[in-house]
Formats: C-alpha cells, structure tokens, sequence
C-alpha cells in the first residue's frame, strides 16, 4: 500500500451549515503534506475525521488502510497527533512525562532517543511547567512520536514561536520525514506550508480548491513576472527581455529594478477569494 490517506466525496454538516462538502484527498506514504485555508473552511473538520475524533456524514475515508470510524488498537498505535493545544502533566519532568507515554505502545521509540531528537536533552529532567512556550511545544512533539507512528497530524504545530524556534522546529520535522514518517500539517503559515512540504492544498468553503506542488500551485510557475522600476511597472511572459530592454534605456543599471513572480501568498488569497 503507497496511500496513506484516500478521500472521496467526504461530507460533514453541522445542522444547516455544511462544514465539508465533497472533499477529494490523496496523500502518499512518506511524503509531507500541508492543508491551507482561513478560519471557518472545514480544514478542522477534514482532520479531525482523519484522527479518528469526528464522524463523518457521507464519503469514502481510509487512513492507514483502516475506516477511521472504525478503529482498532492497532491502528491508533500507528497515528501520532499533535494538537494545537494540549493539557501537559506540569508537574513531571520531561523525561518522565515521556517515559510515561512510551509505555502506552506496543513498539515505542526509546525515550532518551526521542528526548534528544527534538532537543531536549538538557532539559529533560525539569518540569515542564518551568519550560518555555517552544520547548513545550517539543514535548508535544516527542508524544507525537514516541509510539514510532506511521502517519503524524500536526496541528499548527508553530503558532507563538519565535522566527528562531521555528526554524529549529522546521528542522525537527525534516528529519522526521527523512526517515519516512508521513506528515500531515495544517498551518497559517504560508512559509511554513513551503519549507516543510512537498504539496499543499488549499480547502475553501468545504472542498479542495486546488492541490500540487507550492512552486507551482494555482498556476503560480506559469503567471507573469512583474518588473518594476522607479518610473513604472510592467506584466509580463519575458521578464529577461523586458530588463535587457530596460537597462538599454537607462544605459546600464535601471533604478530600483525589481523582477518578482507571485508569491505562494498572493496564489493562496486568489484561490480562497474566488467565488464558487
């Protein structure tokens, strides 16, 4: 089996709002794969029935090869899940609080092992109330990982950092996904969503409005290039030429010249504001 999760025609309705409406979804065994959307548009929803924690109205969902409506114990111990915000035991230290964890699972990781991959040697015997906002959010992280899960749901794993633990944390998941854990991410952060993973989706209203690769995504390689300057700003297909021509002009260096191509942003706000 090289699908993680299958997903079609999934529906969710919550008395007459209809949270999801017809959603498709592939994800491949060991990729990184990241959902986009605003508030509201049934991104929550879609993973939650993923996990395993929502039932679902109507539609098609395998994940791991298994109904998530129908569970077993073999199945869970497959999924690690971070959610957004958790509840930790502050009181125990970290290597407690994950030592503890461990012994929920048939096939753990090492928790010493676990405690430095998401870099917390130093800290792992002081309790996790004395812990930072990022390195708490580590610990979370290393519960996410301390069965040796198949499939990890990460749900805005970043949100309060720091630009510097983020990048730290940025690199915690490259290497979980170099070792072949498939990654489920939701986040608001679009440069996240770009560093991380290999193909996006953006869901709006209830469905997936496009997915693929975030170089690309939307059209985004092939839209024209936009070359500005102190006297005027142009669209265009030939963004080579229109310099060259430019700088002839000018005789040389062409004041405050910029080349720019649309930003995975700018793609993101199109697809989300355009009308059913």
């Amino acid at each position: 089996m090289t699908t993680a999760i299958h997903v079609r025609g999934l529906t969710k309705r919550y008395g007459d709002v209809q949270a999801v409406g017809g959603l498709d979804l592939e994800i491949k065994k060991g990729e990184v794969f990241a959902i986009l959307g605003p508030n509201g548009a049934g991104k929550s929803t879609t993973v939650e029935i993923l996990e395993g924690y929502r039932t679902r109205d109507a539609g098609e969902v395998r994940v791991l090869g298994v109904d998530p409506q129908k569970p077993t114990r073999e199945w869970r111990a497959k999924l690690g899940i971070v959610l957004q915000t958790a509840n930790d035991a502050a009181e125990l230290t970290v290597r407690e609080t994950i030592r503890h964890f461990a012994a929920y699972y048939p096939m753990a990781r090492d928790p010493e092992e676990v405690i430095a991959k998401v870099g917390l040697t130093e800290k792992a015997d002081v309790r996790i109330r004395k812990l930072s906002g990022g390195q708490r959010r580590r610990v979370d992280v290393a519960l996410g990982v301390i069965g040796n899960p198949e499939l990890l749901f990460l749900d805005e794993p970043t949100t309060g950092f720091d630009p510097e633990a983020r990048r730290q944390f940025w690199d915690l998941i490259k290497g979980l996904a170099a070792e072949g854990t498939t990654i489920l991410l939701t986040t608001h952060y679009l440069d996240e969503a770009e560093a991380l993973a290999k193909r996006v989706a953006v869901i709006a209203r209830g469905r997936i409005v496009a997915a693929g690769d975030p170089a690309t995504l939307g059209g985004r390689a092939t839209a024209k290039a936009k070359v500005t300057w102190a006297d005027g700003l142009v669209e265009t297909d030939t963004p080579t030429r229109t310099v060259l021509e430019l700088s002839r002009r000018y005789d040389g260096e062409v004041p405050g010249l910029a080349v720019t191509r649309p930003t995975l942003e700018d793609i993101y706000l199109t697809l989300i504001e355009a009308p059913e």
